[in-house]
């Protein structure tokens, strides 16, 4: 009887973690999300202040200036420190970043990650995308019984 109970709880556990989803998965279906809404490169963008940020997986990360203003970081190299860091930090020159000039920094290592490309994101149409995803798996969910 116990060897029963531990092989039903070892099969619940495998479909479970079968049925999720690795965040390396989920930070790369989040920047094709980024990726489908953001405009043509652009040399700079103005900076004041880091409103918000979310990595893209190693080599990309969207930054927030405003709540209604984002921009697609594209970084040269990977960013290993990128995923996992609580804080990042972005070279500035004169409340403007360039592409190819400045740099997203993470860790306490401090190791620069060189912005390659910039791209500003269009979050009103990355907001509705979102929102018709939800819809999408509510319906999926309410179907499934």
């Amino acid at each position: 009887m116990q060897l029963r109970t531990v092989v039903v709880c070892a099969c619940g556990l495998l479909l479970a973690a079968c049925a999720s989803t690795a965040p390396r998965d989920r930070m790369a279906e989040r920047l094709e999300e980024y990726r489908a809404v953001a405009g043509e490169p652009v040399p700079n963008f103005r900076y004041f202040q880091l409103w918000s940020w979310e990595p893209l997986g190693n080599e990309a990360v969207a930054i927030y200036t405003r709540p209604g203003e984002a921009w697609l970081l594209d970084l040269s190299g990977p960013c290993h420190d990128l995923p996992y860091t609580p804080v990042i930090g972005i070279s500035s020159s004169l409340q403007r970043v360039y592409a190819r000039f400045d740099n997203v920094y993470t860790g306490r290592r401090e190791i620069p990650c060189r912005i390659e490309t910039i791209r500003p994101v269009d979050v009103k149409k990355l907001r509705a995308a979102a929102k018709e995803r939800r819809e999408v798996e509510a319906v999926e969910r309410a179907g499934e019984s």
